[in-house]
């Protein structure tokens, strides 16, 4: 199980760093429509509409990545006070009952709204507007991310509470402490901190 929450984590660590010149496309694509608009006084709603494609594409793509460094929100001021296996308690808690069922529901009922504008070749109302079905489809596709990334936080919180993993820490800005080293996760020798 620890191999795939490798696998899963390498994945959302890949995918996050790729999303991330999306955002460089947006501000080109923003300024260059800005300044087409300024100086031919012509713009392309098409151009508008990428920018909010590309967009939704960093959030909803990145949200597994953001999940695997622990930048998410969450309330430090009451689980620091906790010791760390109660915090594995509560992140595995967290995770079944609220983080994958969301995920579930999300899905199925994006994913028929995705067909639906596939099927019919859903195009917005918006003169010279985009097709629809690919921004749609970044709704479950960043979901099925963020929920194998659950997944994978999952096996990691397990893996400490049986005492195969390190605690993982607080997390936050850059810290990818919900992923322990290569050999931590190879490790099975149980870790010395086990407290209540």
């Amino acid at each position: 199980m620890l191999g795939l929450s490798r696998l899963i984590d390498r994945l959302n660590e890949a995918v996050g760093r790729a999303v991330s010149w999306l955002v460089l496309a947006a501000v080109l694509i923003s300024a260059g429509n800005a300044l087409v608009r300024k100086l031919s006084n012509h713009s392309s709603n098409a151009f508008l509409e990428i920018q909010w494609y590309l967009f939704a594409a960093v959030f909803l793509l990145a949200a597994g990545r953001t999940l695997l460094t622990q930048d998410h929100v969450r309330i430090d001021v009451l689980s620091s006070r906790f010791s760390a296996r109660t915090r594995s308690w509560i992140e595995v808690f967290g995770l079944l009952v609220f983080l994958l069922p969301l995920v579930t529901v999300v899905i199925s009922l994006s994913w028929p709204l995705v067909v639906r504008a596939f099927v019919s070749g859903e195009v917005s109302s918006n003169a010279g507007g985009l097709v629809r079905w690919p921004v749609l489809a970044l709704v479950p596709l960043g979901f099925g991310l963020l929920g194998l990334q659950g997944l994978s936080e999952l096996i990691k919180r397990i893996g400490h509470l049986r005492g195969r993993l390190p605690a993982p820490s607080g997390g936050g800005r850059g810290n990818n402490t919900g992923t322990p080293p290569t050999s931590a996760l190879a490790s099975s020798a149980p870790h010395p901190e086990r407290s209540p």
